[in-house]
């Protein structure tokens, strides 16, 4: 039966929000499709239905209480609208300062700790000093390992695709530095924070954010091949953090190998982006080094949460605030003077994933821990089990990487995510909706998507 327009302006603007709840609903099971969100679009067509009923059927159909029953059902939804719209909980908890003498020394890190050879001089020495770890790692030593052909996920075509990505990462691990231009150019610090930010975006990145170097950004003690066992000391005083965009629907296939080779690709972009930068500062006559995978000399995430691109979350990676943790990042440092960006704590980051654990939930190794923040040298944070972590990678010859992909942060950078997610800035009210109707849309533990290779015209 067609609907009809009624001659009351209550049950008019009853059938409206019907009809408009019922098109919004199927709007996004349309994007949900394109994002190859099967279950979301199912959900999503199911919740068009439901949650358009009340309204279309108060609106149209005659009965005793028609007029109270489209008032009753108005009031509530304004109500409801308010509720989720009014600034509750912005601020409930404030991210913990961290203390300049804080540093972190990477020979402690999984990277370093799986570089280190039986029996040779550095593997006696560090776990002389750290026999609880040798007892972890040892575990991780007996798997296939990284990009291994005898892994469980093991792909000849992702496999190699990644391994020639981190073989382009070696190659340019010894442009980070170089030398300087003697003939300095005078800059103006504004002018040149503007122009690096607008040209890096240019070159692919998804965001930059500029931070005075700070003591706790940095190791302690390098922990990686001729590095290691050297005291950090960089006589820098700014930093430019830089992020880059995973692809989703890679990451979607996480634990598979797709994932890897997308993280090999990022990688790769970031450590371009950063090369190239700092490669730029140095022709200005100023002194630069880029930060790139496998050649840190700081702590990445921890600088580009002061450089305001985003905040820590259970998982221990970086939360932007537009992509989540589905992201790369790269730095370079330099004594050039530039202006910072102001860092504004992501207070609901860590009420939301109190709340969420959907990545702890998720992590195959337990190494995500579902408890609350705890005091670890003097910061209340989640720590990961970082050996439980790389165990598995070992196993799986890939990076995981299934806490980022069911991250309810992780959504695209569209429209109606991004409604969702300024909501989820705004009022806990609206994060507690917006968690029960993530796990209800995409599952409390969904399944990575297909592995499809790529089609190739031609």
């Amino acid at each position: 039966m067609p609907l009809t327009i009624p001659n009351q302006p209550v049950l008019i603007i009853t059938l409206i929000l019907g009809i408009t709840i019922c098109f919004g609903w199927i709007a996004f099971a349309l994007i949900s499709s394109s994002e190859n969100e099967r279950i979301a679009f199912r959900r999503s067509l199911l919740m068009a239905i439901i949650m358009a009923c009340p309204y279309l059927i108060i609106g149209q159909v005659s009965f005793k209480y028609q007029i109270l029953c489209a008032q009753i059902l108005l009031t509530i939804t304004i109500l409801a609208l308010i509720v989720l719209i009014l600034p509750l909980g912005r601020k409930i908890y404030k991210p913990t300062a961290v203390p300049d003498n804080y540093r972190i020394d990477e020979r402690d890190t999984m990277f370093s700790r799986s570089e280190l050879q039986p029996e040779t001089p550095r593997f006696v020495e560090y776990y002389h000093t750290h026999p609880k770890e040798k007892i972890s790692d040892d575990r991780f030593r007996q798997k296939p390992g990284l990009l291994s052909p005898q892994s469980q996920y093991y792909d000849p075509y992702y496999f190699n695709a990644a391994d020639a990505g981190f073989n382009t990462i070696e190659c340019m691990r010894d442009r980070v530095e170089g030398t300087i231009n003697p003939e300095k150019i005078s800059v103006i610090p504004a002018e040149i924070s503007r122009f690096l930010k607008q040209w890096v975006l240019q070159l692919g990145a998804h965001s930059i954010g500029i931070v005075r170097l700070k003591p706790y950004h940095l190791y302690s003690v390098s922990g990686r091949g001729e590095r290691y066992g050297k005291p950090v000391d960089l006589d820098h005083s700014f930093a430019i953090a830089i992020t880059v965009e995973m692809d989703f629907d890679s990451v979607g296939t996480a634990p598979l190998a797709p994932t890897v080779a997308e993280s090999a690709r990022q990688y790769v972009n970031s450590g371009v982006i950063a090369v190239q930068m700092a490669k730029f500062i140095r022709e200005l006559g100023y002194s630069a080094r880029a930060h790139i995978d496998g050649n840190y000399l700081l702590v990445c995430s921890l600088l580009a949460r002061d450089a305001g691109l985003g905040e820590i979350g259970r998982m221990g990676l970086l939360m932007t605030p537009d992509l989540g943790p589905r992201i790369r990042i790269a730095a370079v440092t330099t004594d050039l003077l530039l202006i910072p960006d102001k860092y504004i704590p992501g207070y609901t980051v860590e009420d939301f994933c109190r709340h969420c654990k959907k990545c702890a939930v998720n992590c195959p190794a337990g190494a995500i821990p579902e408890d609350d923040p705890k005091n670890h040298n003097g910061i209340n944070r989640w720590k990961i089990s970082d050996a439980a972590c790389y165990s598995y990678w070992c196993v799986v010859g890939t990076d995981c990487g299934q806490c980022m992909r069911v991250c309810p942060y992780s959504h695209p950078n569209t429209f109606f995510h991004n409604v969702i997610r300024t909501g989820i800035r705004n009022s806990f009210v609206f994060r507690r909706i917006a968690l029960m109707m993530d796990d209800f849309l995409y599952g409390r533990t969904p399944k990575p998507k297909d592995l499809n290779y790529p089609a190739i015209d031609g």
